[in-house]
């Protein structure tokens, strides 16, 4: 199953990581409205949602499963477009060493989390603050919406900073169109229809990510790296939802082009079958 946004999301691979998510609080905040008045800030994420995402749901492996369902052997770098540079830290994978090391979670960092098979909690921990906490690793993903900013000079973790915003559709003449964030719509007017915010998706940009493996057997990203998603949630007619991520890896080192690919996620009933497990170097 594709996402239907899929081939639309293509056009953002080159927008700039300020310009993805860069909306100052001034924006909105200070900005009087034609009768003087400031401007009301927008609602906080949780409120503001389109589409609701807390729930448990399980990884189906539809591409790449050779890759994801068992470890590659050393050298198979197939499907990731790799760099010279790349291939030369891959080729010097050694899981034993990584173990010694204490760095069996080399690949359960954010450009590589949502690809490992398992199953996702995901729950609201703040009305501004979405949290994913991933089974694999017991990983625990953090997506920030508003003015949010990370504090400086913090070592870079294995998830990264994510600065969240959701996007919905605006109705024709409604000063906007497809693709505005969520703080952006806060300063237009609002939608004709009302039913026309419970349509929309989740972009998340991940930053200042701990360098670590995009694949099991030693495929490198660098402290680069930044890492674009777009959460999609599809709801078909027997009542299954399926969440579809369309992830855009961009790293200058050990990548030779942007490395893109679909996931997709069916919700559970329940945490029934919930069960972390710790990193593993080797499976």
């Amino acid at each position: 199953m594709k996402s239907r946004n899929t081939r639309n999301r293509m056009r953002f691979a080159s927008a700039s990581v300020v310009g993805l998510l860069g909306w100052p609080c001034i924006a909105y905040c200070q900005a009087p409205t034609a009768g003087g008045r400031v401007a009301a800030p927008p609602p906080a994420a949780q409120q503001a949602a389109p589409i609701d995402l807390t729930g448990y749901w399980v990884s189906v492996v539809t591409e790449d499963w050779r890759w994801r369902m068992v470890t590659p052997a050393k050298g198979d770098y197939a499907s990731i477009p790799i760099s010279l540079e790349g291939k030369k830290a891959a080729d010097l994978w050694d899981p034993a060493k990584d173990e010694a090391a204490g760095e069996q979670c080399r690949s359960y960092g954010a450009p590589a989390i949502m690809r490992v098979p398992g199953r996702l909690h995901i729950s609201w921990r703040d009305p501004n603050t979405l949290q994913i906490e991933v089974d694999a690793g017991e990983q625990v993903r953090l997506l920030h919406f508003g003015t949010w900013t990370p504090s400086r000079g913090t070592p870079a973790t294995w998830q990264g900073d994510s600065v969240a915003a959701w996007e919905t559709p605006r109705p024709v003449g409604g000063g906007g169109g497809v693709g505005e964030t969520q703080a952006e719509q806060g300063r237009g007017a609002a939608p004709a229809d009302a039913d026309a915010a419970k349509h929309g998706d989740l972009k998340v940009m991940t930053t200042h990510i701990r360098p670590g493996y995009l694949r099991k057997n030693g495929v490198p990203y660098s402290a680069g790296t930044t890492m674009t998603e777009y959460w999609d949630l599809n709801k078909e007619v027997n009542g299954e939802q399926w969440i579809v991520i369309t992830t855009l890896v961009d790293d200058p080192l050990y990548l030779q082009a942007e490395w893109v690919t679909a996931l997709h996620f069916k919700k559970e009933p329940d945490g029934s079958k919930w069960d972390p497990i710790p990193c593993s170097s080797r499976w």
